[in-house]
């Protein structure tokens, strides 16, 4: 019942306005149980968690000090201003009336509450209790679900970059003496393969047509040069031989 001393007054318009909009800033803010509160003693504070519909008369959605549960009041149970040290507990025991647990649920707006003072101010009596749901705790329950879930998820496998193949660079050299001897050395990257190989005169005259004019051109010339060589060598032998038949058939004689 309430106090002798003081009868309690219930929240103003403006009052419940802050209310909402400290609620909305993320700020529950804090009231103190008058002598009007049903089953919680006078004094003891709590936080507002959220406003219901002012039609309901117990809209005040608060949950008090030291406890988990979220109860419903009207705005004559509770008050913004702080009571006086000592004051809690000084009048009678609270009444063993339950008071009824509500869902924790956020007004859709803050102008609901001031359009219906008269409605708002009038306790209503309380019905049977009812179960307690915390929605921030269940998101958030939620939230820590998912990011367990996603710390936990297996990450795709990387896909291992292609492996460029280098092919080994291939030098071919043509060498040719002034006898007319030529042969091929082959380096594939820093290992060499051939050394030495004979080739024959014709084979590097047809390979140099193939390769590009100007190879064959230098190529040709190249032979044209040995060839003269070579048939004034065999004239040079042929004179030789001549002279050496001579001399046999002097002997002969």
């Amino acid at each position: 019942m309430p106090s002798p001393r003081t009868k309690p007054q219930p929240l103003s318009d403006s009052e419940i306005q802050q209310i909402a909009t400290d609620i909305a800033g993320g700020r529950p803010p804090m009231v103190w149980f008058t002598a009007a509160a049903v089953g919680v003693p006078e004094g003891r504070s709590g936080k507002v968690i959220a406003l219901g519909d002012p039609a309901d008369g117990d809209f005040l959605q608060v949950r008090p000090t030291g406890s988990k549960d979220v109860l419903s009041f009207s705005p004559i149970e509770v008050t913004l201003t702080k009571p006086p040290r000592g004051a809690a507990g000084a009048t009678a025991q609270p009444k063993s009336t339950p008071r009824k647990e509500t869902p924790v649920t956020q007004s859709s707006t803050t102008t609901s509450t001031a359009t219906q003072p008269a409605q708002a101010s009038a306790p209503q009596p309380s019905a049977g209790p009812k179960p307690a749901e915390t929605t921030a705790a269940t998101s958030r329950a939620e939230s820590a679900g998912k990011q367990a879930a996603a710390a936990t998820a297996p990450k795709p496998a990387k896909t291992p970059a292609a492996r460029k193949t280098k092919a080994p660079e291939v030098t071919v050299t043509l060498t040719g003496t002034a006898d007319g001897e030529w042969s091929i050395d082959v380096v594939s990257g820093k290992k060499r393969t051939l050394r030495g190989l004979p080739v024959a005169g014709s084979t590097v005259a047809q390979a140099a047509k193939i390769l590009h004019p100007e190879v064959a051109e230098v190529v040709a010339g190249v032979l044209d040069a040995l060839r003269g060589v070579q048939e004034a060598k065999v004239q040079q032998l042929q004179a030789e031989l001549e002279e050496a038949k001579r001399l046999l058939n002097e002997l002969s004689d």
